[in-house]
């Protein structure tokens, strides 16, 4: 089963590197699960786009934790495609509870101004992202380049690249079904083309390597 096309086009639209390393998932319905975690980040990614003031921002986030319960229940919110497409993963994955929370406090944390929490706005998602192609067991292998990822989506290009070299020496025991879930680590540079980054990931899925 292919992804929903709106949740496609909101992720490519919102997070265009993790959209182009899920092409390179084989097997749809492990890329369509791979689409709706990405789209529930979407959705947090673009509260500050729309409202200005961060308690009106706050508020909206406080809404998407209280729904938590409801998708960890397996009860979402009916018609709200994001929320049913996440309990369905959850559930199917076993998904922790405590990264999603994670995630909506440290965007809470960021519109009030403070530093950008790297382990929950990139490691916490990296890690799920991986148990839904691979499974359990890998969280230690992919934090050092959850990590990665965010120090190059924070502007800190250099110390990026000199963390790679850790974190592919944890990756090396990364099953290679699980490496698209890791893929856009190996793109430090936010602003490239389209067409480089293409390029990049090709070779960092070839070797295995970000």
């Amino acid at each position: 089963m292919k992804p929903p096309s709106d949740l496609d086009a909101q992720v490519r639209a919102a997070d265009l590197d993790r959209w182009l390393s899920s092409r390179f998932v084989a097997d749809e319905q492990l890329r369509a699960d791979l689409i709706a975690l990405y789209a529930f980040e979407a959705e947090l990614m673009a509260i500050p786009t729309r409202v200005t003031q961060p308690l009106l921002a706050e508020m909206r986030y406080v809404w998407w934790r209280e729904q938590m319960d409801g998708v960890f229940a397996e009860t979402p919110r009916k018609g709200h495609p994001v929320l049913e497409a996440l309990t369905a993963i959850v559930a199917k994955h076993r998904l922790p509870q405590e990264p999603f929370e994670a995630m909506i406090e440290a965007h809470i944390g960021r519109v009030h101004g403070e530093p950008h929490d790297l382990d929950g706005f990139y490691v916490g998602p990296m890690q799920m992202a991986v148990r839904v192609l691979a499974g359990p067991g890998y969280d230690d292998a992919v934090t050092a380049a959850g990590r990665v990822r965010g120090l190059a989506q924070t502007g800190q290009t250099d110390a990026a690249r000199a963390a790679k070299g850790a974190a592919n020496r944890l990756l090396s025991g990364l099953p290679v079904q699980a490496f698209p879930a890791v893929a856009a680590a190996a793109l430090i540079r936010p602003a490239a083309p389209e067409f480089l980054k293409r390029l990049w990931l090709v070779v960092a899925s070839l070797r295995g390597r970000i």
